[in-house]
């Protein structure tokens, strides 16, 4: 017989943890992360960790001896990952999103150990809302769960730090710097960041340091030595010029020229704050410490990358530097605690609730523009051709346009949503990624199989936007008898239906 509660029945307690500060904000941003997140089509980088993870054990092993072997820790959990829950952007892109929440929940307890609840939860908040956090959440590579790792690594050192903590904790901490670089080689940079703050700190600990950093290096010689074979593959950086002024201030973290202004201006009201306690001005204490550390973080990876960048070979993007948003937002709520530090008490929370609430609108429009359907690589629409096709070919011949950079190429919407182009003939495919070392299809030049389309009544050509020229790709359908029948211009690309009839 059901019995129901007597009304004076206390409920269960609500576990502790679910309740800590870092788990509230670090849910609320995961959410934020995932949200919309499936809305965009996958571009060129998602279409590298999709495809890779979609290899066999064999194949995937193949292709990383060859290219992307930096990658493989996350291509080989990832093809996991696919195994449970699919291939749909929301399922690929969901690690990231969690990874954000482990990020930001971390940022809250690295922040919390040295200055409190309320900057802590106000740094966990930022780091939920920066343009940089909220699109590695929405993107099915690595760099949110390096962010996530580059944090609680750091809180690792802090804790290995203490006078009564067992020194088996520099062992985990070299052991898991090791493991980092593993999943992105960029994160080995976290051991130049955490020199400098021993150095600065505590150099009583820069002996244990040191060994742990060397233990670090030497677990990852072997992805090192990989990342130095493979170099090659970041070559187009040359063609790119990423380091430039924008990039750096703006694109970096914040997205836009708006929300940037105010975060710098935030983060030097942090820097000033820190100069006063130098001069003996504040009081030098655990918030002195922090605001060293978050400087160190957010400064000296960027500046390696740029004198790499400049006197050795190209190697600045701005997603390498997405592991150091968390100092970023550490000291965007130190700058906004020490503004609200500079009113009566009685009005210290609600100055800093109405900048925190004014950072949080600024980051709106960016978070907004990254969940639209063209949000990825300047307006990637391969969801898009790909369900004009499913719905509008019953047959015939399909050509690519050949003339893009890979990671636009077309021919991706065929790889990626596979399923839509089965009534269609993908003439000029050799031999599909799957069946290579590389990362892409080996294909024929269109005008090379002419003879395999010319039996075909129909035919369809999926391009890149030309202008008001006619494309190569059609030119040479129409030299073969073709005419068009329809152009239909998706976003940045056009699906030509032509015909013989």
């Amino acid at each position: 017989m059901l019995q129901l509660e007597s009304p004076g029945a206390v409920a269960a307690p609500i576990p502790r943890v679910l309740t800590h500060p870092a788990v509230i904000v670090g849910v609320i941003a995961a959410v934020i992360g995932f949200a919309g997140s499936w809305i965009p089509s996958y571009w060129g980088d998602e279409a590298a960790s999709v495809l890779s993870a979609s290899r066999t054990w064999p194949s995937l092993g193949a292709m990383l001896g060859q290219i992307d072997g930096v990658h493989g820790l996350y291509y080989g959990f990832l093809k996991e990952w696919m195994g449970l829950f699919g291939t749909s952007e929301a399922a690929t892109r969901a690690p990231s999103a969690i990874a954000v929440g482990f990020m930001v929940a971390g940022t809250v307890v690295l922040a919390r150990g040295f200055v409190g609840t309320r900057i802590a939860v106000i740094a966990g908040i930022v780091a939920a809302v920066l343009p940089r956090d909220t699109y590695m959440a929405g993107e099915a590579r690595s760099y949110a769960i390096g962010a996530a790792a580059a944090v609680w690594i750091t809180l690792l050192l802090v804790r290995a730090m203490r006078s009564d903590a067992s020194r088996w904790l520099w062992l985990a901490y070299g052991v898991a710097c090791a493991g980092a670089m593993y999943l992105f080689l960029d994160l080995g940079l976290l051991l130049v960041v955490h020199g400098i703050v021993v150095a600065l700190l505590s150099r009583a600990w820069l002996g244990m340091w040191a060994r742990a950093a060397g233990l670090a290096l030497l677990l990852a010689v072997p992805i090192l030595v990989v990342g130095a074979i493979q170099r090659e593959q970041i070559g187009f950086l040359v063609r790119r010029r990423y380091a430039t002024t924008a990039n750096v201030l703006t694109k970096q973290w914040f997205g836009y020229p708006l929300l940037a202004v105010i975060a710098w201006l935030l983060i030097l009201t942090a820097v000033a704050w820190l100069i006063l306690a130098l001069m003996g001005r504040r009081p030098r204490g655990a918030r002195m410490r922090l605001t060293v550390l978050a400087l160190s973080w957010l400064v000296a990876p960027t500046v390696l990358l740029l004198i790499g960048n400049a006197l050795l070979s190209p190697m600045y993007n701005i997603r390498y530097l997405s592991f150091c948003t968390p100092a970023a937002a550490v000291l965007v709520a130190l700058g906004i605690a020490a503004i609200g530090e500079a009113v009566a008490p009685h009005r210290q929370l609600a100055l800093t609730a109405v900048i925190a609430t004014g950072l949080v609108a600024a980051s709106i429009p960016v978070y907004i523009g990254q969940r639209t359907p063209w949000a990825k690589d300047g307006g990637s629409d391969w969801r898009a051709v790909s369900e004009y096709v499913q719905q509008n070919a019953s047959g015939g011949v399909v050509l690519f346009d050949q003339t893009t950079k890979p990671s636009r190429d077309p021919r991706l919407a065929l790889d990626i949503y596979p399923s839509a182009f089965a009534a269609v003939d993908d003439v000029a495919l050799e031999t599909p990624s799957v069946d290579r070392p590389r990362l892409w299809d080996r294909v024929a030049d269109n005008a090379d199989v002419a003879s395999q389309i010319t039996g075909a009544s129909q035919a369809w050509a999926v391009e890149a936007r030309h202008g008001t020229a006619t494309p190569p790709d059609v030119a040479l359908l129409e030299a073969l008898g073709y005419h068009v029948e329809t152009a239909v211009l998706i976003h940045r690309t056009t699906v030509y239906h032509l015909s013989k009839e």
